[in-house]
């Protein structure tokens, strides 16, 4: 099934999953589509298996938290930060609930976390006002860049460049190869002090980049030039909640929550608004992704929702 705005409108609720007793901070989708994790402020991990649609397990991370949780490309492991003690990126086999690694070197909250879809390296920025390139096989920072400003980082589609938004006014772009240096491109665009940049992502056909802000407004950037193309609003963001905005797996779609539990749908191309989708939820929607292989997607508040399409 191709997504349309028809489909797109005919999405529903599908699930409810009630499994944590605070916020859900961030959520990843394994790359076959087949489960999704999620880290919480009540630091707990909860597995859910997405094609039975129930939750498989669920560990804790109590010393030191849980945020900004991402799979890597081996079976059953995933990389988070952490949200108390210290800030150390930590590196943990699901299997047997062991950490295989340490990540150390920021020393302030880490903000942004990146896994290169082609191989071990991750990226992650903080408000240290640095960004820090990491092998998973080695406990040693691979690459160290200091920054004007906090930074929100993310690789490519194909893990040749990262993205590195600065100070919420600037994009630059850097080749992962001759990173040291400096960007190859950098966009400079008009500084808007309601809010500042919370997020960036690029499109799967890697044309688009979204920075996702603390604030009312999206925006779409053309990746090659830094033009933006489009500027997102008109959904309820009124505390500086930091919600996630995505793409769906096509490119076609942009997709953010809001505080007030709604889904609001934007066509990526023309930027008309194609649908607004009610997630019943409790509080403000500060996770949202579409499943990359199957034909749904999850929102969280401090509840985890499943959406699929109706018949049509």
């Amino acid at each position: 099934m191709k997504l349309t705005d028809n489909v797109l409108r005919s999405f529903r609720v599908a699930k409810v999953f009630r499994e944590n007793s605070d916020k859900i901070n961030c959520f990843d989708f394994s790359s076959n589509g087949e489960t999704i994790i999620s880290s919480s402020d009540d630091d707990s991990l909860v597995l859910y298996d997405c094609q039975e649609g129930k939750p498989k397990r669920t560990l804790y991370s109590k010393k030191y938290g849980v945020d900004l949780i991402r799979y890597t490309h081996a079976a059953n492991t995933v990389v988070y930060s952490s949200n108390k003690i210290d800030d150390t990126i930590r590196y943990l086999s699901l299997h047997d609930n062991k950490y295989i690694r340490y990540f150390p070197g920021h020393n302030k909250r880490v903000t942004s976390l990146s896994m290169s879809p082609v191989d071990d390296t991750f990226i992650s920025g903080s408000l240290d006002k640095t960004i820090r390139l990491w092998d998973l096989r080695s406990p040693n920072c691979q690459g160290l860049m200091h920054l004007q400003g906090k930074p929100v980082c993310s690789f490519d589609p194909e893990g040749l460049i990262f993205a590195a938004g600065i100070n919420s006014e600037m994009v630059k772009l850097y080749d992962l190869r001759s990173f040291d240096k400096g960007p190859f491109a950098t966009f400079k665009l008009q500084y808007d002090r309601t809010c500042e940049w919370t997020g960036l992502k690029f499109s799967n056909d890697g044309k688009l980049i979204l920075l996702s802000t603390n604030g009312g407004a999206l925006r779409i950037l053309d990746a090659f030039k830094g033009a933006v193309l489009h500027s997102f609003g008109g959904y309820n963001n009124s505390k500086g909640v930091t919600l996630e905005a995505s793409f769906t797996p096509d490119s076609q779609f942009v997709m953010i929550g809001s505080e007030d539990g709604k889904i609001h749908v934007w066509n990526a191309e023309s930027g008309m608004k194609v649908a607004l989708l009610d997630g019943k939820h409790t509080g403000p929607i500060t996770c949202l992704q579409f499943n990359p292989k199957f034909m749904t997607f999850a929102s969280a508040c401090s509840n985890m929702v499943s959406g699929g399409v109706t018949q049509i």
